[in-house]
């Protein structure tokens, strides 16, 4: 039975809040193992809080996938990166100090961006050439999960035997030492963390279902509620867990989440072409799709410029990658909107 429009709209917004509280109360425990466990803030970031903050949305692609909505899987995978870009150029905005890509810079993070673009590339791939297919997939979708779990590999080397470091400005804040509590305690924030993953977890199912039924009674395309309403809210946790991250001054954290989720965020579309029964999954796709693959690619080389340039300061004391973010942003939502 389809959802009322009510029913549809109150669970929508109560399982956004869901998500965003869960973000909040992730953030402080992830910094501590962060700290005890020596994977970094960075390394953290990008695998653990990356991943657990993007169940949310994988939830919610994979259960559209089932129904047969391709567009809103895609889109809201797509749309989650481009809104998880954007909350990093605000996190910038909190951070007085001087630009957050300044202060964040680090080996792992850079290669965190070269490894979202390499992942990018590959839908496009399976997009050219929809005739191929392992049964019912696209052999891009196991490319996929082999460069992200290769890709993962390399930033965890790069934190642990880093080949070159970026220069240390006053800017730069050093991360905290490494903790001392017992195993016990370790071991309670590790269940905290999974139970709080779960929480994520279940409401981007509700997610998925009350988006759907949006789409229906609003007569707003997939594409639309998939790449904006349904992204936005599964990625609201990288926006609360960065600016809390900022406010705590875990800068590569922060950094780390934002760009770590958006490589796991493309592994929604393996998922989604493992689940879509009506043949492969990039071969019902169309232009919007394509847009949001463009301006994705486009966010993430304007960003990996800003970590490479480290502007201290720019306009309204953000710098000139989040500066172009926005406005790439805004650009995509006006023509999504507007044709």
């Amino acid at each position: 039975m389809a959802l009322s429009l009510t029913v549809s709209l109150v669970g929508f917004l109560l399982a956004a809040a869901v998500i965003g509280v869960c973000g909040v109360l992730i953030t402080a425990r992830a910094e501590y193992l962060a700290r005890v466990t020596g994977l970094g803030q960075a390394v953290m970031g990008a695998v653990f809080i990356g991943a657990t903050t993007s169940l949310s949305g994988l939830v919610t692609s994979g259960t559209a996938a089932i129904q047969g909505h391709a567009s809103l899987a895609v889109s809201n995978s797509l749309g989650g990166i481009a809104a998880q870009t954007v909350f990093l150029a605000v996190a910038d905005m909190v951070y007085r100090r001087a630009n957050l890509e300044h202060a964040a810079a680090s080996e792992a993070n850079l290669q965190q961006v070269a490894l979202l673009i390499a992942l990018l590339a590959i839908p496009l791939f399976a997009m050219a050439t929809p005739q191929l297919q392992i049964g019912w997939m696209h052999p891009a979708s196991i490319v996929l999960v082999i460069a992200y779990i290769g890709g993962v590999k390399l930033v965890s080397r790069a934190h642990k035997h880093p080949m070159w470091r970026p220069r240390i400005t006053r800017q730069t804040p050093p991360e905290g030492e490494e903790g001392h509590r017992g195993e016990r305690a370790v071991a309670v924030d590790w269940l905290v963390f999974a139970a709080l993953a779960a929480a994520v977890a279940a409401s981007g199912w509700v997610i998925a279902m009350s988006g759907i039924a949006l789409s229906a009674h609003l007569g707003i395309q997939e594409s639309v509620v998939g790449g904006v309403f349904t992204a936005v809210s599964t990625s609201l946790p990288e926006l609360v867990i960065a600016v809390a991250a900022v406010r705590r001054g875990a800068l590569a954290l922060a950094v780390g989440d934002v760009i770590g989720g958006n490589a796991f965020d493309v592994l929604f579309l393996s998922v989604s072409d493992s689940l879509y029964r009506e043949g492969s999954l990039y071969a019902s796709l169309g232009t919007d799709e394509l847009l949001w693959i463009a301006v994705t690619i486009l966010m993430s080389g304007t960003l990996m410029m800003g970590l490479l340039r480290r502007e201290k300061f720019g306009f309204g004391n953000i710098g000139f990658e989040s500066t172009l973010v926005l406005g790439l942003y805004a650009i995509t939502l006006a023509t999504l909107f507007l044709r």
